[in-house]
């Protein structure tokens, strides 16, 4: 049964090969991106580059929505689903990640820490909205 947007989690969603993160700007207008996600219990995890805007913008809210996608960010299909995010440590979200997306996941992200430094990037962890 393919879930439907009142029984579709934030870990479904992170089985997808790619996911829509939208954060929220100061006015409240939405930003969406496009990221590799690996789903951990009933949470995801995200891992993207330490100064994007997309953390500056979760920093400040933490509200998020989440949905699958391509990796040019088309959606998909499937429902948004509302989550909280929150600035996990790189490494929790590194492993998550090449776990996932085997070989090609740890050489871009080794790529990333060579190019980079490995202070660069950072994890993000979207949790269910408690209701």
């Amino acid at each position: 049964m393919a879930p439907t947007p009142e029984t579709a989690t934030v870990a479904q969603v992170a089985a997808a090969q790619y996911v829509m993160l939208t954060t929220y700007k100061k006015d409240g207008t939405p930003v969406s991106a496009p990221l590799w996600a690996a789903p951990d219990g009933d949470d995801m995890l995200l891992w993207t580059v330490t100064d994007s805007w997309k953390v500056k913008r979760l920093r400040r809210d933490e509200r998020v929505l989440v949905q699958r996608c391509d990796v040019r960010g088309r959606k998909t299909g499937g429902p948004q689903v509302p989550g909280v995010g929150e600035i996990v440590d790189r490494e929790t979200a590194v492993r998550a990640i090449v776990k996932k997306y085997g070989l090609l996941g740890r050489l871009i992200v080794t790529g990333s820490a060579l190019r980079r430094g490995s202070a660069s990037t950072i994890g993000i962890r979207v949790r269910p909205v408690a209701g």
